[in-house]
């Protein structure tokens, strides 16, 4: 049992639920109080151990259901076909076991018999009757007495238990690694393996003899047991497939989203863009939770020297109190300048999606836009939602020549009166200024009065000095100058915009 909570506690950080080496220990002892019986108990009782948001709460819902779903081994057996099959007997899957005929072989009542027949006239009609893949004809033996299975599989499958059914293909799956499942193009693989680990090779050659028989009742049986056996076929794939939403569906998930990240936002699909835009919306999420904290009094790490000298001077020179040096969470006042022309549009697209996803650690973002002339955006995207708000943008201000220099002196009719030294001043361009007047004076204004200006040109450094690029000049009054083309990049950047030093 402890094999199986380690594996429920994977498939919930697959699922990027965090769960620290404490909370797992916490959650073995909930399970060794309540145990496995009731399966709603310790549903709740895990749900107070593991998750701890209200999204995750709902990853943990879901997967608990998917992870422990053992009585979903019943085919088509639910809802009204479940009950057509209760009232004929077995038509393709095993039957509940409840009943009188519910035996393992032997002497069977009229009525499951003529069920199995009705079934096999079925299975001959869609032409899915097969032993290697070919389509072959099967004759109607009627009803009648059946033999008694010889194989492991052929008496599981004649014993009509979906409990004992479901666990053998549980364990089947523990016995394969079954969760290391990683594409779904493994699914055939798989549930081949899993066939075989619950004896398919044993199973196939009984039903070769009993099909070569010329005893009545065994020949029926080899039917039985191959129509058994194509549903059992059917379900251990459906197993197969719920594993890898499970176990593999957020791992290749995250693999896409990583390389996503990492990738030049030019490179872009448009049919990625939605993803691309969850990316940014978790990245954010989790910056803010990072630096939305309340700053902590530290009792360890780095000494602050000047701090525990000076609050010691009353004790005549003695240390007694230590001070240390702590991490302090800056709230910037932010203004974001975006060049939206052609050449880097969807840079400038995320970097908004971005900066207006952190609002909860940085309420005063100031948005601008420009090609040629500067336009504040702000009130913009207060008014819509996030989405038309930059389409509205790129709409109404991408057109035009590219003009740094307007751009920087429209800035500052609007804004130099409004910064301190607590404003920070982000860049999006490509200094790209078609040889126009680039204005480095006006930059360089702002540089002596704002506390920080960061530069991010999407261009690689070798192309920032090419041709029309006037980054030379610009970078002189930036205090940091990156480049930027990914979301790994923006995102670090957006992280030490947040966070100094105290």
């Amino acid at each position: 049992m402890d094999r199986t909570l380690a594996n429920f506690i994977g498939a919930l950080r697959n699922a990027e639920i965090r769960i620290s080496t404490a909370e797992t220990l916490d959650a073995f002892n909930t399970v060794e109080l309540v145990g496995y019986t009731d399966r709603d108990l310790l549903k709740r009782s895990l749900s107070l151990a593991l998750p701890k948001t209200r999204d995750e709460k709902e990853t943990f819902d879901t997967c608990f259901d998917r992870f422990f779903s053992f009585d979903d081994i019943r085919g088509a057996r639910t809802g009204a076909q479940g009950d057509a099959a209760e009232d004929s007997g077995s038509e393709g899957a095993p039957a509940d076991g409840e009943g009188d005929g519910a035996g393992g072989g032997g002497e069977q009542t009229g009525e499951p018999r003529q069920g199995a027949a009705q079934g096999r006239r079925k299975s001959r009609q869609r032409g899915a009757s097969t032993l290697t893949g070919e389509q072959e004809a099967e004759e109607d033996l009627g009803p009648g007495a059946m033999a008694e299975p010889h194989s492991a599989l052929g008496k599981l499958l004649m014993l009509d238990s979906k409990v004992e059914l479901s666990m053998s293909v549980a364990g089947a799956g523990e016995a394969v690694n079954v969760r290391e499942i990683q594409v779904f193009t493994q699914k055939g693989l798989y549930t081949r393996r899993i066939m075989d680990e619950m004896g398919l090779a044993e199973l196939n050659g009984e039903i070769g003899a009993l099909r070569d028989s010329r005893a009545i009742p065994e020949r029926r049986l080899g039917q039985e047991l191959k129509k058994r056996r194509d549903w059992l076929r059917e379900q251990v794939r459906d197993y197969v497939e719920r594993q890898f939403l499970l176990h593999a569906d957020a791992t290749g998930r995250r693999l896409r989203e990583e390389l996503l990240r990492k990738v030049k936002l030019s490179n872009v699909e448009h049919r990625s863009f939605r993803l691309i835009q969850e990316i940014v919306f978790k990245m954010a999420k989790r910056l803010a939770t990072m630096y939305a904290r309340r700053k902590k009094v530290f009792k360890r790490g780095q000494l602050n020297v000047p701090r525990t000298l000076r609050h010691n001077l009353a004790y005549d020179g003695a240390i007694f109190d230590l001070k240390w040096k702590s991490v302090k969470i800056d709230r910037p006042r932010v203004f974001a300048i975006c060049d939206v022309s052609g050449s880097v549009a969807n840079y400038a697209r995320f970097m908004l999606m971005f900066l207006y996803s952190l609002e909860a650690v940085m309420p005063k973002v100031r948005s601008f836009a420009f090609s040629s002339d500067l336009a504040e955006v702000t009130e913009l995207f207060e008014r819509n939602n996030i989405e038309d708000a930059i389409a509205k943008t790129l709409r109404d201000y991408s057109g035009g020549s590219t003009d740094y220099g307007q751009a920087f002196q429209d800035f500052k009719r609007l804004c130099l009166d409004d910064m301190d030294n607590r404003t920070t001043i982000i860049i999006l361009g490509d200094s790209r200024n078609n040889y126009g007047e680039p204005r480095a004076e006006i930059l360089k204004e702002l540089y002596d009065r704002a506390k920080r200006i960061i530069w991010l040109n999407p261009e690689s450094r070798n192309s920032w000095n090419v041709g029309d690029a006037e980054m030379r000049r610009y970078s002189a009054y930036c205090h940091q100058v990156e480049e930027c083309n990914s979301l790994m990049h923006l995102e670090r950047v957006v992280g030490n915009l947040l966070k100094t030093v105290a």
